[in-house]
């Protein structure tokens, strides 16, 4: 922000409304600054500048994605689970016996790619108090990242950076890290997507919400003291594209205390239990602007706020750098009179500061009609005086222009067909090895082994598993699985099936894992919404996505929508990343990914139905540097009868392992369970280049014990799931036969390809 050599105040402002003010610079649009100076009748103050820019921000008011945000809501199903929807921090789901989770998948690619270590950190940090604000105890955490070329020297600065983010903060939260994503393209060169979910457990009525009821009470704002960093972190760098200059924006990346904020996780759920609260927000982006606003706009729309009462950590911070700081680690409270010394004493009792900052006002009836009536002073004089429902709930919405890019027809032409197959037995063989050691398909270990997967005690299936697992409830048998799944190819050839692709991706992984599948949240990520062609892409995303979840019968509980992820004019894949929740009843009917060894002579069975899908396929751009044609076809109605299959028959114990087929299709699925049992499995296909290579969806491969075969065939014609033996588990290799020749790949082989390929760059970095 400029200094101001003067104060401004609301009365200079009504007085001098031909100040020149900054407002371009803060991504204020022409058209935006007029409509704020009728709202208020006059210019803006800094402050009050200062606090709609940051509330107008992309990212902040959804401005250009509500439009179509809104189908979540129009088609959503009809669910008894859920319990607190779209529009709050998270939503809340009931999992059964009073007990109920909260969670949410958010973004901070911006500031990872500026500063790595302290965008991811923080970036977790966030995502965790936006489930502590719900009232629940975080349990875990999960994340979903995209890099450039695994080789590119952008890819080597920027990874190490926010995986040693994620894990610091994470692992000193003492929060376990069950999974996620990790994927590398060109198109995500100098803009990585680092999407932080996190989860959390709480009974019913332990619902906490974003409200501030009840004028008189007081307005407390407790955690980390407020500085500098992060000034126009949601405004500067989520709302714009990257250029040369991005660097020099580190001053607008937040700097996380992972330390501090344990300690407020357990100040709140102390104040939450006492029941000393009754309205609470983070300050996550737009900092107080956001607590502030939110909180009034969900209460009586009165608030008055002394600004001089916040405590600084520099002190020549102005009312309007104070209003935009995202410093991290605190929170805001609506307190009753009567619970203040309470809270101040558990506050103390934690090491937690807290400072009452104003109260919460009435409004008349005039002002109820203008959305309420924030004031904020500083040092007794008036810098901001606005009804706060204009900045929090009703900004600009705008109806972009959206177009089918020119180049979508000629990119879904190129089919693979065009491309050469593998010529004989041995050439067959060599590149199932390149496509299990491919970026983004190979180990993630060099990643997930700095994650502590097992703190707490409540983890039952953490990475490399198709879906992470936790327990909750009281007696540790009830369980709760997720997944998050995106396909930037899949969506670029088709945003609406690649959506869904990427939709049941993430429901067939949670299935695999035992679980009914629940709820959902998404993380969308785009170029620029002022693209046309960008925009066409999210239009047909969303579509897709609420078709599909109308469909299933999975409501979206929230989520995020992560706009100007380019460099430049080119913008990335686009990249809807879905996180599904679903539950299970006894965790000890969890089913894992690995070929179990003690069941040598198991069979091997292929659920669903196999088509020559090879459209946007790891075999095409790992063989043949391909994009093009068409995804796989998506049929829900097949996938919600294999996850109704798989759950069934966990429930049942009629498997020993399962496994989702995705990327890079059965040959990448066989080598994953073979190397996570340690053992080896014998398979006969008739087709192997289809057979091992497609990427149709609704498949799983499972492991059944032959004394189950007769009950699993059974489950499988009673849920209409086409299912296969195609071989049996044992040996000390991955043995594909098919009519005319065959080849066997050891697993010290499978494991030198799938494993080298992230430590030969990243450890040589």
């Amino acid at each position: 922000m400029p200094e101001h050599p003067k104060l401004d105040t609301v009365a200079a402002a009504a007085h001098t409304p031909d100040t020149p003010q900054p407002y371009a610079e803060l991504g204020v649009a022409d058209d935006e600054y007029a409509r704020i100076r009728g709202i208020l009748g006059r210019r803006p103050t800094a402050a009050e500048l200062a606090i709609y820019s940051v509330m107008w921000s992309e990212h902040c008011s959804y401005k250009s994605s509500k439009v179509h945000l809104r189908q979540f809501g129009e088609k959503a199903p009809r669910s008894d689970a859920l319990l607190v929807g779209m529009g709050e921090n998270a939503g809340v789901v009931d999992v059964g016996d009073g007990c109920a989770v909260t969670f949410k998948i958010e973004s901070h690619n911006h500031p990872s790619y500026v500063e790595p270590h302290q965008g991811a950190a923080t970036g977790v940090g966030g995502i965790v108090r936006d489930i502590l604000t719900m009232g629940a105890r975080p349990v875990a955490v999960m994340d979903a990242l995209r890099f450039g070329p695994l080789e590119a020297p952008d890819t080597r600065r920027v990874l190490p950076g926010v995986v040693s983010g994620i894990s610091f903060y994470g692992n000193c939260l003492g929060l376990p890290n069950i999974g996620g994503e990790l994927g590398f393209g060109a198109g995500y060169a100098g803009n990585p997507l680092v999407n932080a979910l996190c989860v959390g457990v709480m009974r019913h009525e332990d619902i906490q919400l974003a409200q501030a009821p009840g004028p008189g009470n007081k307005v407390v704002l407790f955690g980390a003291t407020t500085g500098p960093d992060g000034i126009g972190g949601a405004s500067v760098l989520a709302s714009a594209t990257f250029d040369d200059s991005s660097h020099a924006k580190r001053p607008s990346v937040q700097v996380g205390d992972p330390f501090l904020e344990k300690l407020l996780i357990e100040c709140s759920l102390e104040l939450f239990r006492d029941g000393l609260v009754v309205g609470i927000q983070d300050l996550g982006a737009a900092g107080v602007s956001c607590a502030t606003t939110e909180l009034a706009a969900g209460g009586t729309g009165g608030m008055r706020i002394e600004l001089d009462r916040v405590p600084l950590r520099d002190s020549t911070l102005t009312p309007e750098e104070i209003l935009m700081s995202e410093s991290q680690e605190r929170m805001m409270a609506v307190v009753e009179p009567g619970s203040l010394e309470a809270f101040m004493a558990t506050c103390r009792k934690w090491n937690i500061p807290a400072s009452v900052i104003g109260e919460v006002t009435d409004v008349t009836p005039e002002e109820a009609e203008r959305g309420g009536r924030l004031v904020m002073t500083w040092h007794g004089e008036t810098v901001v005086d606005l009804p706060p429902r204009t900045a929090s709930d009703e900004g600009p919405v705008y109806e972009r222009p959206y177009a089918r890019p020119e180049d979508q027809d000629a990119l879904q032409a190129d089919t693979p067909d065009r491309l050469e197959r593998p010529g004989d037995d041995e050439e067959l063989r060599r590149q199932v090895l390149a496509v299990l050691g491919a970026p983004g398909i190979c180990a993630p270990s060099w990643v997930t082994e700095q994650y502590d997967s097992y703190v707490m005690g409540d983890t039952v299936l953490s990475a490399p598993h198709d879906a992470g697992m936790i327990r909750v409830g009281e007696d540790g048998t009830r369980g709760v699985a997720l997944a998050t799944d995106g396909n930037g190819r899949y969506t670029r050839l088709d945003p609406y099936a690649g959506t869904q692709a990427a939709f049941a991706e993430a429901y067939r992984n949670v299935a695999a894992a035992g679980a009914r599948p629940l709820a959902v949240t998404n993380c969308l990520n785009f170029g620029s919404p002022e693209d046309p062609g960008v925009m066409w892409q999210f239009a047909e995303s969303t579509r897709g996505l609420a078709d599909a979840c109308l469909e299933m019968g999975t409501p979206v509980t929230g989520g995020n929508v992560s706009f100007y992820n380019q460099t430049g004019a080119a913008a990335i894949h686009p990249t809807p990343v879905i996180g599904v929740l679903g539950v299970i009843d006894d965790v000890h009917a969890r089913l894992t990914t690995a070929f179990p060894r003690q069941s040598e002579g198991a069979r091997v069975v292929l659920l669903g139905s196999t088509r020559e899908e090879l459209g946007g396929s790891v075999w095409a751009e790992t063989v043949h540097g391909h994009l093009g044609g068409l995804p796989p076809r998506v049929d829900l109605a097949a996938e919600a009868a294999l996850a109704r299959l798989l759950a069934a028959a966990a429930d049942e114990r009629l498997l020993a392992g399962a496994h989702d087929l995705s990327d890079g299709g059965l040959a990448v699925a066989l080598a994953e369970s073979a190397l996570r049992g340690g053992v080896g499995c014998s398979v006969h296909v008739e087709d192997p280049f289809t057979a091992l290579f497609s990427e149709s969806g609704a498949r799983a491969i499972v492991v059944v014990e032959p004394e189950e075969e007769q009950s699993f065939a059974r489950l499988c014609d009673e849920h209409g799931v086409p299912a296969a033996e195609i071989g049996t588990i044992g040996g000390t290799a991955l043995t594909v036969t098919f009519p005319d020749g065959g080849f066997s790949i050891s697993l010290d082989d499978l494991r030198e390809a799938h494993t080298a390929t992230l430590p030969a760059v990243l450890d040589a970095e």
